[in-house]
């Protein structure tokens, strides 16, 4: 899946969340429009047309400003299809993904004599990450917003794609993966999601503390089994199937009642105790 056509995919998925992100102010009634504009259609691949409150919204992303026919002339022409359709104030904004060369101009008007049409450009390098990572919505866009420390900035990603609800997690992480994958290197992506992420994650941690405390517990049974062996002597099958069923606190409470046991009788003793 190309960058642009996610892009696209996240916010036809998402409209009142990406609608509300490009204007600036909450939008609640927002419908995605499947119309096809007529008459010898633009070469404008991933596109997103939008139908607010009396307004109709025309979003685009891109990685780069180079196209044929170039984007200020086609925002133009896409204005006048859509306001010929739909009698409706028309707002365009196109997202670019990544920043062009420093030479660039970024254009956000198409003049020629008397004609002027402006349309808004969204720079994702300049763009807050809060909002991004506060929202699971926009959390893919994430790893291309504002920083002055890449790497930390990919970490934080991860670890809010690891708080996401387990239904969720595994396809926003792979929207997420796509789109670092314009900013990041591959190796560091890898690293970060599929190894990083488990060792930070709460549930990872859990597991490991389990295991830990079961390898604390068959380590101290064993112990225990051999010093009581050595004491006492052979163990019954009913004093075994016991023990095994002790907590970690138990039975290292039972390895210092060790040295007053003289018989099977005083395990015995000691199991009652318990009760």
């Amino acid at each position: 899946m190309s960058f642009d056509n996610l892009c696209k995919l996240l916010s036809e998925k998402h409209p009142v969340t990406f609608a509300s992100w490009v204007l600036g102010t909450p939008q609640t009634s927002v419908t995605v429009l499947k119309t096809e504009l007529s008459i010898e259609p633009i070469r404008a691949d991933y596109v997103t047309f939008l139908q607010l409150q009396g307004r109709i919204l025309h979003l685009e992303f891109q990685t780069k400003l180079e196209s044929t026919p170039p984007l200020p002339l086609r925002m133009l022409d896409y204005w006048v299809r859509l306001y010929r359709l739909y009698r409706l104030p028309v707002t365009q904004v196109v997202v670019l993904l990544l920043p062009p060369t420093p030479e660039t101009v970024i254009e956000t008007a198409f003049s020629v004599e008397t004609t002027r049409h402006e349309y808004r450009v969204i720079c994702m390098w300049k763009e807050n990450p809060e909002l991004f990572l506060n929202d699971e919505a926009l959390l893919p866009l994430a790893p291309l917003a504002a920083t002055t420390q890449p790497q930390a900035l990919l970490q934080q990603v991860v670890e809010r794609v690891n708080q996401l609800q387990p239904g969720q997690r595994p396809e926003i992480s792979a929207y997420t993966q796509i789109l670092a994958g314009l900013k990041y290197k591959k190796d560091l992506i890898r690293q970060l999601f599929r190894e990083g992420m488990m060792r930070e994650s709460v549930i990872y941690q859990e597991i490991l503390a389990e295991g830990e405390q079961r390898g604390r517990q068959e380590g101290e049974q064993a112990l225990i089994l051999r010093q009581l062996t050595r004491r006492v002597g052979e163990l019954p099958q009913q004093v075994l199937e016991r023990i095994a069923t002790l907590s970690l606190e138990q039975l290292e409470n039972l390895g210092e009642a060790l040295l007053d046991f003289q018989a099977i009788a005083d395990l015995e003793t000691w199991f009652s105790a318990l009760e």
